[in-house]
């Protein structure tokens, strides 16, 4: 198969399914990296990136990884796997690095120069993030979202502010990513599987990964089998789904 045939964005979201069944053809791994790589240019909330990927060529790792996921066929047969991981709990890191980008970005200048656009910028990772992002045993998000439930009572506000609302702002983030991957991976007819059942804890053990990180999905890769696709794909018509106001 070639590779280096690329499809369009429209021919690779066609072509993509999830498959179940992988042939032992190699993939080549710098390829898969460079998917990994155009995973990372997705959309991100506050551009926070709160996401890592766990790119996995080792044989026996991947073998441990089928174990924690239940021998499922999509992990078992995968010729490499990309684990995506979502980490909230890097927020004060990411907020620094976006400080330290947007200062590049201005120039060698007092802060006292930067335009109005550029004070606004930095305020909002400054202090604007951090009044989101921070909390402690989800007691503080508890008093945040009633504050701001009865702020919204006047004006618009964003309410999604406790400990729970940030971990599905933190996952949305990741599996914007991980689609990313995939439809990378389908524009060059390389194969992937989103994979959500498995045992996060061993997972995370295989991994060496803290116990703050959290599992977004494990994505098995490969080029499918004959029988790797379960049947024609099922979507409920669209009329059920679109709606125009």
């Amino acid at each position: 198969m070639d590779i280096n045939n690329e499809k369009t964005v429209s021919e690779a979201i066609n072509y993509r399914r999830s498959v179940r069944n992988f042939k032992p053809d190699p993939l080549d791994e710098k390829k898969v990296e460079e998917c990994i790589h155009l995973a990372t240019l997705a959309a991100t909330s506050s551009n926070m990136q709160l996401w890592e990927f766990y790119h996995i060529t080792s044989s026996e790792i991947i073998k441990e990884l089928s174990q924690a996921s239940f021998d499922q066929g999509a992990a078992k047969t995968a010729q490499q796997i990309v684990v995506v991981v979502a980490r909230k709990d890097l927020w004060r890191k990411r907020v620094q690095s976006n400080i330290a980008f947007l200062k590049s970005q201005y120039g060698d200048k007092p802060v006292s120069e930067y335009s109005k656009r550029e004070k606004f910028a930095l305020g909002y990772y400054q202090r604007v993030v951090p009044s989101i992002y921070f909390d402690f045993l989800g007691i503080v998000g508890l008093l945040k979202y009633l504050a701001f439930q009865l702020i919204g009572i006047f004006r618009p506000i964003y309410r999604q502010v406790r400990l729970s609302d940030m971990r599905i702002v933190a996952h949305k983030s990741a599996g914007l990513a991980a689609q990313n991957f995939m439809i990378s991976m389908a524009a060059i007819n390389y194969d992937t599987c989103p994979m959500e059942g498995f045992d996060s804890r061993r997972v995370k053990k295989v991994l060496d990964l803290p116990f703050s990180s959290e599992i977004n999905m494990i994505i098995g890769c490969g080029i499918r089998n004959e029988n790797g696709v379960y049947g024609k794909r099922f979507r409920v018509p669209f009329e059920e789904v679109y709606f125009k106001k």
